[in-house]
């Protein structure tokens, strides 16, 4: 493999990654919001408090949870 070659599916590989961490981020972004959507009977149905649901909504979008770092 030449080094262009290598140097350009580097920089593929890159673009693909930074394509594929933006639309986990507005994923999670999208399920932080629906998670600010819910009432309390359907709070109650998933096991999360609304104090817990306000906590989760408000998290920055960058503030990912600890399992994504691994």
């Amino acid at each position: 493999m030449s080094t262009m070659s290598r140097s350009s599916s580097i920089s593929l590989s890159r673009s693909f990654s930074l394509i594929g961490a933006t639309f986990s981020l507005l994923a999670l972004s999208r399920s932080r919001q629906a998670l600010a959507d819910l009432d309390a009977r359907a709070l109650e149905d998933i096991g999360v408090t609304a104090s817990e649901a306000r906590r989760e909504a408000a998290r920055p979008v960058w503030d990912v949870p600890t399992s994504w770092l691994k």
